[in-house]
C-alpha cells in the first residue's frame, strides 16, 4: 500500500512558479524542476503529471495571487487608491520575486507562436485582470471618483497597457520605475 506523499504539495508549486517566472517555460528544464523542488522524477510525474500540468498550476497560482492583492489593496485603499498601490509596488523590485515583468505576460510572449494551450492559458488571466481592473473603474465612476465620461473598459485596456509597460521598464536598470510610476498615478488623478 503506497504512503502519503511526504511534500507539500502547495509549496512545491509554490516554489516551482518562482523558476518558471525566472527563467520562463523554455529555460526551466525538468532537471531545473527535480533539483529545485527536491523531487525525484517519479514522484514529480506521479504528483503533477508533466512539466506543462505543473506550469498551468503556476501560472494560475501567480494570476490568483495577483488578483488577491489587488482585492485586498481595493478593501484598504478603495478603487482608485489600489491601482496607485498597485503601481508603486510594480515599479520597485519586491524582495522575494525572481522577475519585475509579469509571468502572465511572459508566458504568451514566450508559447503564444507555438499555439500553446499554456499561452491561451496565460491570455485567459490577463482578460480576467482586465475585467477586473473595468470593475475598479466603473466602482470609481459610481463613487464619483472619477469622471463619468470615461469609458472604463478603455481605461481598464490602457491601464493594463500601461501596467505591463511598466513592469517591462522596471527590469532596466538605467530607468527610473518609480519615477514613472509617479507619471501614471498622476494620469489616474486627471481621470
Amino acid at each position: 500500500m503506497a504512503g502519503k506523499p511526504s511534500f507539500d504539495r502547495e509549496d512545491l508549486i509554490e516554489r516551482a512558479q518562482a523558476l518558471f517566472w525566472k527563467s520562463g517555460w523554455a529555460g526551466t528544464s525538468m532537471k531545473d524542476l527535480e533539483k529545485g523542488l527536491n523531487i525525484r522524477p517519479g514522484s514529480f510525474y506521479a504528483a503533477f503529471g508533466s512539466k506543462d500540468d505543473l506550469y498551468e498550476l503556476a501560472l494560475d497560482r501567480y494570476a490568483a495571487t495577483g488578483q488577491r492583492r489587488l482585492k485586498e489593496l481595493t478593501e484598504e485603499f478603495g478603487p482608485i487608491g489600489a491601482l496607485k498601490v498597485y503601481l508603486k509596488a510594480l515599479a520597485s523590485k519586491q524582495s522575494g520575486t525572481p522577475a519585475k515583468a509579469c509571468m502572465l505576460v511572459k508566458t504568451l510572449l514566450e508559447l503564444q507562436g507555438r499555439n500553446d494551450q499554456l499561452a491561451d492559458r496565460a491570455d485567459k488571466h490577463l482578460s480576467a485582470m482586465e475585467k477586473g481592473i473595468e470593475k475598479l473603474f466603473r466602482d470609481a465612476q459610481e463613487k464619483g471618483e472619477i469622471d463619468p465620461s470615461h469609458d472604463p473598459a478603455k481605461l481598464a485596456r490602457r491601464f493594463q497597457s500601461d501596467m505591463v509597460g511598466l513592469r517591462a521598464t522596471a527590469e532596466r536598470k538605467s530607468v527610473d520605475a518609480n519615477a514613472l510610476a509617479e507619471e501614471m498615478i498622476t494620469a489616474l488623478d486627471r481621470l
